[in-house]
């Protein structure tokens, strides 16, 4: 393999990774304030929400526009695996996050917004490692 071509490919999946985990932030936050303060939803509920709406986003774009993968049976099921891993990281990160943050005097929207921000971090770097090292790796 050259090594530029190599580099250059990791750097374009990280970019799109990155973008694609924005939009799909954007989708996940939304749900999860909607569900949490319009709704008055559990913690758990409200960002189990956002999560799924998040992830399904997440998954559509990054297997089209990210990996470039054709639809695969076999891949939706490793990513589904991969995502019910996360998602405990994701939620239980915020959850305890949120608690910690606001037990600290935090306001409430900011105590949402950085625990989201830690926890989704956190998972996204492990769902990037993970997809691109075992379940797209052949897509390129």
């Amino acid at each position: 393999m050259i090594k530029g071509t190599d580099e250059s490919s990791l750097r374009t999946q990280a970019t799109r990774f990155i973008i694609s985990g924005v939009v799909s932030a954007v989708v996940d936050l939304s749900f999860t304030a909607v569900m949490q303060y319009l709704f008055g939803q559990s913690l758990a509920v409200s960002r189990t929400v956002g999560f799924i709406f998040g992830t399904l986003s997440a998954y559509m774009i990054n297997r089209r526009w990210t990996f470039r993968a054709e639809p695969s049976v076999r891949r939706f099921l490793a990513v589904c695996l991969l995502y019910s891993v996360t998602y405990l990281i994701n939620v239980g990160g915020y959850k305890y996050g949120f608690i910690l943050l606001s037990g600290w005097g935090l306001p409430d929207w900011l105590s949402t917004v950085i625990a989201f921000v830690v926890s989704q971090g956190t998972a996204t770097v492990a769902n990037f490692v993970i997809q691109r090292t075992i379940i797209f790796r052949g897509a390129r």
